[in-house]
């Protein structure tokens, strides 16, 4: 990978990180609205936030960051297959983060390690779904 290739992948990611850091604010809204305004229970609050955070953030994936080299429909139905396996993840760790004291009692923080450690997992398997390439 030469020099140039580096810079177009860290700026994709900095616009991953842009568009990312959008939607993971309306995931927030709603997740910490969830489990601090009403009863919902945090792993249940992560299913409706994430949800819906992911259609958003497929919307200006698909308008900022990736070019699209598969039909709309295929790289959606990819996309939401992918999420849906992050969500399964980030709502197991959300889960099991939460069975400790501290952190059950700062679910903010909870979901801000379940993002950090999602982050990049969305990103190489979003580049798969829209570009049919991993690096």
């Amino acid at each position: 990978m030469n020099c140039q290739n580096i810079v177009v992948l860290l700026i994709r990611k900095v616009k991953f990180a842009t568009t990312s850091a959008f939607a993971t604010a309306i995931d927030y809204g709603i997740f910490l609205g969830l489990v601090y305004a009403t009863t919902t229970l945090p792993y249940i609050a992560n299913i409706i936030s994430y949800s819906i955070s992911m259609i958003i953030n497929f919307l200006l994936q698909k308008k900022f960051i990736f070019s699209l080299k598969r039909k709309l429909h295929y790289t959606f139905l990819l996309s939401v297959t992918f999420s849906l396996l992050g969500l399964v993840l980030s709502t197991s760790l959300i889960y099991f983060f939460s069975l400790n004291p501290f952190l059950n009692a700062h679910q903010y923080l909870t979901k801000l390690l379940v993002t950090c450690i999602v982050f990049f997992y969305n990103f190489y398997l979003k580049r798969f779904a829209f570009e049919k390439r991993m690096l």
